[in-house]
């Protein structure tokens, strides 16, 4: 029988609690194959990240593949802070916090460099992250309102100068390394659709480690996941699992900071609105798994698993996702169409 393409890995975020090894011993009991950890489970008591012999060593234990680091509140941070948000402070250490936007600004570019230069000693190519609000508040709330641009400034245009000049050296740094900078294309972010990406990457010249983290669960507004992901298609090298329902009746942009009161929920993987075995099967027609292999060196790429509830208990909810991803979607592929055999 042919092999699977797939194997069911989890990301660590949502896990925060949890040491490294807590973390690991949980992936592991609830059936994966590998782990995404977040920056923050790599990082000593010290202030720094715990070296690579004792994260390889961490993941050798567990008998887990190390599928990546996901480091999307330090991105945040970094792509954030000249707006003077408090949405930063969460993801930074206290005393940092208090300092101003630059200097909160320079410490996460010189956290994310020291990250890159351990993922690269970790073998981990690919970063699942996402850059934050660099064309400023007023457009990220994407609405469609006439104040974008005015006699004496131009917040589009504004913002592009912004992204290339602020992440230039991040950028250069993940190219020097061959890392690939895998953004996950969400609401509120520097890129909202794959419009938004594809316009930030030729601002960039077409920077190759300008990558995409497909995530299905963030496509609620007008664009499917299937028309984003194929739009970006050639730069998706990392993917996330997770589903969501959409309350009827209610408006999907309200200020309603209770998770339960909100249109848009993300939930267990199976009951959600979303097919995931059509999105598997779309990230094999668009060569995710084939390009994470090849850039990887495995032989399988991690579906991994990002399962949220506003209800159910973080650990059973991911457990549940795991399991689904492990019987449902880590399926062995086809050799050929199956037309090929009819009439022979």
């Amino acid at each position: 029988m042919a092999q699977p393409c797939y194997h069911p890995s989890i990301e660590g975020a949502q896990h925060g609690a949890k040491s490294l090894a807590e973390f690991l011993a949980y992936a592991k009991k609830s059936g994966a194959a590998g782990a995404q950890p977040s920056n923050f489970m790599i990082q000593n008591d010290k202030g720094g990240f715990k070296t690579a012999k004792e994260i390889k060593q961490a993941f050798e234990k567990a008998k887990l593949k190390l599928d990546g680091i996901s480091a999307h509140c330090p991105f945040w941070v970094h792509t954030t802070a000249w707006t003077g948000s408090p949405t930063i402070r969460p993801f930074t250490p206290a005393d940092v916090a208090k300092k101003a936007p630059e200097q909160i600004e320079k410490w996460a570019e010189d956290y994310l460099l020291k990250l890159m230069d351990l993922c690269a000693e970790l073998g981990v190519k690919i970063i699942p992250m996402f850059w934050g609000v660099a064309f400023g508040w007023e457009m990220a709330t994407g609405y469609p309102w006439g104040f974008w641009k005015g006699a004496d400034y131009d917040l589009l245009a504004e913002g592009k100068e912004r992204f290339v000049t602020k992440t230039a050296k991040l950028r250069a740094h993940a190219n020097k390394l061959g890392l690939y900078l895998a953004h996950e294309i969400h609401g509120g972010t520097v890129a909202m659709t794959a419009d938004d990406f594809n316009m930030i990457v030729a601002a960039c010249d077409g920077d190759k480690c300008l990558a995409v983290n497909a995530d299905p669960s963030h496509c609620w507004e007008g664009e499917d996941w299937e028309t984003r992901f194929r739009k970006v298609g050639a730069r998706v090298y990392a993917c996330h699992v997770k589903n969501f329902v959409i309350r009827k009746g209610l408006p999907v942009r309200m200020m309603a900071p209770n998770w339960p009161d909100r249109a848009m929920q993300f939930v267990d993987i199976p009951s959600g609105d979303l097919s995931m075995s059509r999105y598997a099967e779309c990230l094999i027609n668009i060569g995710y798994p084939q390009r994470y292999c090849q850039v990887m060196g495995t032989k399988t790429a991690p579906l991994v698993v990002e399962a949220e509830s506003a209800y159910r208990d973080l650990d059973a909810t991911s457990a549940n996702g795991i399991v689904y991803v492990r019987d449902n979607l880590c399926f062995p592929l086809a050799a050929g169409s199956f037309e090929d055999g009819m009439g022979a």
